[in-house]
């Protein structure tokens, strides 16, 4: 009996052997290795030795991330996640496309019928629903997928909503998965942070009752390969590497202020009435001025951002000299490099407006007036047509 409990450990000539005809990651895709640790799919020969008779091997990194919530960063660069989806273009498969409708256009991929082949269809699924206020109707929220999506030259053959984290109309999307896919591999694409590891786990939950399988985490850039899942019918869904935006918050704050731009919760719109020349500090991540409002009344702005962060008001002037003194006390929490401060963008609105600060939230403000927004130098701050 005693013998039966002792862990199988292989042997290094075992070990080795094994590496050379191919072992991956199954949390992140990584192909694994225990040369370098500073490389993706890295697993020390010790710990790789009791791994190898497992049907779920993981390195190092998702080991640490999914029993301790540690990153550790991985010598890829951006090219080599566009260079992996782009492989997508040489197969006919189903693209499901995930999205994240709380930072819908921080979440696009520019560019993607190119990436993942003009004859493959596209099945839009809008993740994260859960997150916008619930008097938002779907079919509402469908068309301006849809009309965002026209903008940047893609026809999706179908759009659908859910909540990966909190799962909604998964039986639907399955089977319209199934439908649309006509026999043929499926391949789910996306930036980083839109649940798409989420969803897939979900999928596999339904299927087999295995639980995250695939790692998640809040972190940018988890899944590092593609990671394929067998169907029934000898295809396979495949998991992408989500494509890397330096242009969102998440690149810019800590780890342990990751929480304040990727919210869980529903978010509660915050609706002030302004007079000209006020500023409204995005806790000490953005800021937001009215340069000129409203002819005859207040302006109106809604915010919606995660309900932890605290929105602060007062006036444009004197402005700077208050985020000096109380950034990281009374206006937190702050981007990673303060001393580079925050750049100012104006705008004027034609129409009902969102003003995005992308992966961190929008402020919808009426036509006929001009704002200034601050954001670090390498988030990307635009006007778009107003969600809700």
């Amino acid at each position: 009996m005693e013998e039966e409990k002792k862990q199988v450990i292989a042997t290094k000539e075992e070990v080795e052997e094994a590496l050379q005809e191919g072992l991956y990651c199954i949390g992140c895709g990584a192909l694994m290795q225990v040369k370098d640790k500073e490389e993706a799919g890295y697993l020390p020969m010790s710990a790789l030795q009791k791994q190898l008779e497992s049907e779920q091997l993981l390195c190092q990194r998702c080991f640490r991330l999914r029993h301790y919530n540690e990153i550790q960063p991985v010598s890829l660069t951006d090219d080599d996640f566009i260079k992996l989806l782009h492989q997508v273009s040489e197969a006919k498969a189903l693209i499901v496309y995930v999205l994240d409708l709380f930072d819908f256009s921080g979440s696009t991929i520019p560019g993607l019928p190119r990436f993942v082949g003009t004859d493959n269809p596209i099945y839009v699924v809008g993740n994260k629903v859960d997150l916008l206020p619930k008097s938002l109707k779907d079919h509402k929220i469908k068309d301006w997928v849809r009309g965002q999506l026209k903008e940047q030259g893609i026809k999706p053959v179908d759009v659908d909503l859910t909540s990966a984290a909190h799962p909604a109309n998964l039986d639907m999307i399955l089977e319209k998965i199934d439908d649309l896919r006509a026999g043929r591999d499926v391949y789910v694409v996306g930036t980083t942070n839109v649940g798409k590891s989420t969803l897939i786990n979900q999928i596999i939950k339904s299927k087999t009752g295995v639980q995250e399988l695939i790692t998640t985490s809040r972190f940018p850039g988890t899944t590092l390969d593609q990671i394929a899942i067998p169907l029934d019918d000898g295809h396979s869904l495949i998991d992408t590497p989500g494509i890397i935006k330096a242009d969102q918050y998440a690149h810019q704050v800590s780890d342990k202020d990751l929480k304040y731009v990727l919210p869980k919760n529903e978010i509660k719109a915050r609706t002030y009435q302004l007079n000209d020349e006020q500023t409204i500090f995005i806790g000490g991540l953005a800021r937001f001025d009215l340069v000129s409002g409203l002819k005859d009344s207040k302006t109106s702005a809604t915010f919606y951002f995660e309900n932890n962060l605290n929105l602060h008001r007062t006036k444009m002037v004197g402005a700077d000299d208050f985020y000096e003194k109380h950034q990281g006390g009374l206006l937190a929490p702050v981007p990673k490099n303060t001393e580079a401060g925050l750049v100012g963008h104006e705008f004027r609105t034609k129409t009902t407006a969102d003003l995005v600060f992308a992966g961190l939230g929008f402020i919808t403000i009426p036509a006929g007036v001009t704002v200034k927004a601050y954001a670090p130098a390498a988030v990307s701050v635009f006007l778009r047509k107003a969600m809700i």
